[in-house]
């Protein structure tokens, strides 16, 4: 089985105390999003995890002890870097320090198990297509290649937008077409895989390739590791990534994106942050006694039961 850390919250960015507690200790708890009494056991082993991924907008609280678990599991880590300034992701290290992280970061994990994400697109009047562009050939051009891939999407509209984010333009066709054949030139021109993620339009003719974010092919190459051959059954409609269990938790990141999916509001993130104690299995409080836990089931994707000498 996959972990996931996290698609729901930023984890490496605020609660990393946690995390590597979490590791030391062999196992995690996790709360279901839908139904909060609901609580599964995951065991944090090599015998029980196929790979650990990570997903963050700032690797620097982990780069001196993210050894830990690199040296004993399968990894592979998104980095998302973007044009935005902190009018948008106020809890966000600016664009060159985060182009210093992730380089960092790539030293030390290897640049094939390292993708950078842009994403989400978005536009207002401070951020147009034509900055993007631009934005997007200044990333690149410094991270020079030292990446697995780099994946794209463009923003979803959710009616919340309109209260948390008054500023954001609706993306009409003809900017995601423009925005779409930009990226691509120079994807193509600085010699680097440039793909979608999830349900997004096919640019194939601008060179850009549509498959999931999180795949078995994509872990398996950058590991050295053989998967199965298994249907990819998505997160939501449109979407072609492998199933992972998620240890995060929603309404708990305090990065504060403007755009964000997981958050409900401004404040719930930073009073479930304020509960957080990184002694406790779960990220955000503590068991109850009304808790029903469960053991998360945590069945192999891998064809051999062994892994070779270099995949941890």
């Amino acid at each position: 089985m996959l972990i996931n850390i996290s698609g729901r919250t930023d984890i490496v960015n605020h609660y990393s105390d946690g995390m590597f507690k979490r590791f030391e200790e062999g196992y995690v708890l996790s709360r279901n999003s839908l139904f909060p009494n609901s609580v599964r056991r995951y065991e944090l082993t090599p015998e029980k995890v196929d790979c650990v991924i990570f997903g963050s907008k700032n690797f620097a609280p982990v780069l001196e002890r993210i050894h830990e678990i690199t040296e004993k599991f399968p990894t592979y880590f998104y980095y998302t870097i973007t044009a935005y300034g902190k009018d948008v992701e106020p809890g966000v290290p600016d664009i060159d320090s985060s182009i210093g992280t992730f380089l960092k970061l790539a030293d030390i994990v290897g640049p094939q198990r390292a993708a950078w994400r842009y994403d989400p697109i978005l536009l207002t009047e401070n951020y147009t297509v034509d900055k993007h562009i631009e934005t997007f050939r200044y990333i690149a051009g410094r991270l020079g290649g030292r990446f697995d891939r780099c994946i794209f999407s463009f923003v979803e509209m959710y009616k919340k937008h309109e209260t948390n984010f008054p500023k954001l333009i609706p993306l009409t066709n003809e900017n995601k077409d423009e925005i779409a054949r930009g990226i691509g030139r120079i994807a193509s021109e600085e010699g680097f895989i440039l793909q979608t993620c999830g349900p997004e339009e096919d640019y194939a003719k601008y060179g850009i390739q549509t498959s999931g974010c999180v795949t078995l092919d994509i872990l398996g190459k950058a590991n050295n590791l053989q998967f199965r051959k298994l249907k990819h059954k998505g997160f939501r409609k449109g979407c072609h990534c492998m199933e992972s269990r998620d240890i995060g938790a929603l309404n708990s990141c305090v990065n504060g994106c403007k755009y964000c999916y997981a958050n409900k509001n401004a404040q719930l993130p930073r009073e479930n942050c304020a509960l957080h104690d990184p002694d406790s299995p779960l990220l955000i409080g503590h068991l109850k006694p009304t808790d029903r836990l469960e053991e998360g089931s945590q069945k192999t994707f891998l064809a051999k039961p062994v892994r070779g000498e270099n995949n941890a």
